[in-house]
């Protein structure tokens, strides 16, 4: 018998994405595609199951289909459909929760692969200038995405305790970008005018969405010799690029506002469409973030077939058209002027 492997997320386009690629390996015998709600696109030959990880139900399919291997790519930052960021964080921390509890009562489950990101490292004036895996965050996110990246995390550390006969492999990707990228900063940097926060220019890191199947599909199967899956990683194409290199790349101008005044952009932005523009995002456009890559290639063994700068080229060329018609541009750009205007001396 090959492997029985259960991917979470398969509606979202990453998910299925990696649905359609992981049951084309050698050795894998069946793949369970689970969302909550139907996939908009092809799954192959996967089986889909409607499922809501939020659920003790999710329970009774590991069971059913004797699943081996847990593919968990439902943590995410963006909500899908309705609900918005109280239904996305249910499913990020609630939902593991639930898969977790249900992969502990579940013998045949031998492999645990968990999608998280570089942001439980945070941003903070005195980041060291590169993280490493187990470098601590000089300040805990304190809510959206990241915030929930850490719990999922935690538990995660408590099931491979409870389970040690389970490889567990959590991989922290920077922001990932490509043509069918859906995170809020993907969102931000589809903006006709990027605000940015006066005096700061921030170090980032970008892994194409590419990549992120390729190392999924490496930490969801036996280890190559030489090389372990089983751990926690920080994956990102080698380099890094600035706010100001991303703006001008994409064609967009900036609009710097104050420091004092950062938080009423998140407001702003949200009005325009980005669903979770939280003080973390802001943190990260003001403080920046770069991690090491060390450990992805000496005991993962991934090679990223992208650099930072080769991700952000392919994701800016799907946008150079722009995404928003001019008279929403016209309102971002209103909107931010007179926020700005109004934290002036003198003014308000």
């Amino acid at each position: 018998m090959g492997k029985v492997v259960l991917v979470t997320g398969a509606a979202r386009r990453l998910g299925g994405r990696f649905v359609r690629r992981v049951q084309r390996e050698s050795g894998v015998d069946r793949v369970i595609a689970v969302d909550a709600v139907e996939p908009p696109h092809p799954l192959g030959d996967a089986e889909f199951v409607r499922a809501d990880i939020r659920r003790p139900a999710i329970a009774r399919v590991l069971a059913e289909h004797a699943v081996d291997t847990v593919v968990h790519l439902a943590v995410t930052g963006t909500p899908l459909g309705a609900g918005g960021r109280p239904t996305v964080k249910e499913t990020n921390v609630i939902g593991t929760m639930q898969l977790l509890g249900a992969c502990q009562k579940s013998p045949a489950v031998r492999r645990l692969v968990v999608k998280s990101s570089t942001s439980v490292y945070g941003s903070a004036p005195r980041d060291p200038a590169v993280f490493l895996e187990t470098t601590p965050p000089k300040s805990l996110p304190s809510g959206g995405f990241a915030k929930d990246a850490v719990e999922v995390e935690g538990y995660v550390r408590g099931f491979a305790r409870r389970r040690p006969d389970v490889a567990v492999c959590v991989l922290r990707f920077a922001n990932i970008l490509g043509p069918t990228a859906d995170s809020p900063l993907a969102e931000y940097l589809s903006l006709p005018v990027l605000p940015t926060v006066f005096g700061y220019d921030p170090r980032l890191q970008f892994v194409h969405e590419d990549d992120v199947l390729d190392v999924l599909r490496i930490a969801s199967d036996t280890p190559r010799r030489g090389t372990l899956n089983s751990g926690t990683f920080n994956v990102a194409g080698d380099g890094v690029l600035t706010l100001s290199q991303c703006s001008r790349r994409l064609g967009r101008p900036t609009v710097p506002v104050p420091l004092p005044a950062v938080n009423w952009v998140g407001t702003a932005l949200r009005t325009v469409g980005v669903t979770d523009f939280s003080p973390e995002q802001i943190r990260l456009l003001t403080h920046g973030r770069v991690v090491s890559t060390d450990q992805m290639r000496e005991t993962l063994g991934f090679e990223p077939s992208y650099t930072t700068a080769e991700a952000f080229a392919d994701f800016a060329r799907s946008r150079e058209a722009g995404l928003l018609p001019p008279e929403t541009a016209g309102l971002a750009v209103d909107r931010l002027s007179t926020l700005v205007s109004k934290e002036r001396p003198g003014h308000g």
